[in-house]
């Protein structure tokens, strides 16, 4: 039996957020306090704190999105840079997209953050490049929207609440992760744009 990698890492995410949930010593050493960072150089952190979650239902959210995209996504990836380098572009994702968070809050003692969702935001909008008029069903409105419709629907909220920032939620780490996802992936195989272009504008012959 052949274990994918998203798998493995939905796994190992569901296991030490589960642990983080009744071990607090553990959520603590690993969220994202940036003066840790600063000040300890405890640079895991900028990794640790996308294996951790607040609750069961911010990580089964992240689960259920990576799991359900993070497999087509590595089947591809595995062709250009294999299962290892599909693991380093997630692992390197949860890193990037905090690195804004993290220098606009380096000296903050207040602010922490934690969770997947700049990794899987990364895996999300590869994958949009690759089928952008796949339907997704948006919980918990369980109504189906072409892929790229959300994905400009997702990086306008993510702005306008990051703007706002009256909730606890890093909108700021979502947009870099998404951002992220896309780069690398044009990086990688700069024609998966004009494949991106020609799926969208003439759906029905793909």
């Amino acid at each position: 039996m052949n274990l994918s990698a998203t798998l493995v890492i939905v796994a190992i995410t569901v296991l030490v957020s589960w642990r983080g949930f009744n071990d607090r010593a553990l959520l603590e050493r690993l969220i994202l306090w940036p003066p840790a960072v600063e000040r300890r150089k405890q640079y895991d952190r900028l990794l640790g704190y996308g294996f951790v979650h607040a609750d069961w239902m911010h990580l089964l959210f992240n689960m259920i999105t990576l799991y359900s995209f993070g497999a087509a996504v590595e089947r591809i990836f595995t062709q250009w840079i294999g299962v290892v380098g599909f693991v380093l572009f997630y692992l390197s994702a949860i890193v990037i997209s905090i690195l804004p968070t993290y220098i606009a809050h380096r000296r903050d003692p207040n602010y922490r953050s934690l969770g997947a969702s700049g990794g899987v935001s990364a895996v999300l909008f590869a994958f949009i490049l690759f089928d952008p008029w796949s339907t997704l069903i948006i919980f918990p409105i369980p109504i189906p929207i072409p892929a790229f419709i959300f994905a400009f629907l997702y990086v306008g909220y993510s702005i306008w609440m990051d703007h706002r920032g009256r909730d606890n939620v890093n909108h700021s780490a979502h947009l870099w992760g998404a951002a992220y996802g896309v780069l690398f992936t044009l990086l990688m195989e700069p024609r998966v744009f004009t494949h991106f272009m020609q799926t969208l504008l003439h759906p029905s012959s793909n």
